[in-house]
């Protein structure tokens, strides 16, 4: 199984992408982080991020796409673009057919170190070995948009869908 994870954002929108075995086991396929001026105009940015979100799950063909939750924050302008570019990622798959997720932060830090207040330093690290990385991920956002990949690999949807498709396989 396919899995793209994706950390919205506006300026930066990281996508991480994994391969998932029968046997829970996790393998890196790619990393990109899509990047957007801030200086551009809104309707632009969200364009070139559906364009580039588009052309990354044509290439990739993820079989699952895990987006994290927006969550409540203090600065509402950072919030509506975090939510934003979600909803390009959402659209975006939905419009291919791809099952998706949303996890909040703290889902994803629990799943990748088993401490949902673990910090960035801490999640960067278990990415990079659950990957077997020779060197961390960055920017963060890329890092987090693996953490997204394997938190949906190692929850109960992620592994019905893995179990499905080897079935079929075996078929």
């Amino acid at each position: 199984m396919r899995i793209m994870g994706i950390d919205p954002g506006l300026t930066r929108c990281g996508v991480g992408i994994v391969d998932v075995d029968g046997h829970r086991r996790s393998q890196f396929v790619s990393v990109h982080v899509v990047r957007t001026d801030s200086d551009a105009e809104l309707p632009a940015r969200l364009l070139q991020l559906d364009q580039e979100l588009s052309a990354l799950m044509d290439t990739y063909q993820p079989d699952f796409v895990a987006v994290e939750r927006v969550f409540s924050q203090l600065n509402v302008r950072t919030a509506m673009g975090t939510a934003q570019a979600s909803a390009v990622a959402l659209l975006n798959a939905t419009r291919l057919g791809i099952d998706t997720a949303l996890y909040t932060p703290t889902e994803v830090k629990a799943a990748v170190t088993g401490y949902g207040r673990a910090d960035k330093a801490q999640v960067t690290s278990m990415v990079t070995r659950i990957l077997n990385l020779s060197s961390p991920p960055k920017p963060a956002d890329a890092a987090d948009a693996l953490a997204l990949a394997l938190c949906h690999a190692m929850r109960g949807v992620g592994q019905q869908r893995v179990a499905e498709g080897l079935a079929r396989q075996a078929q």
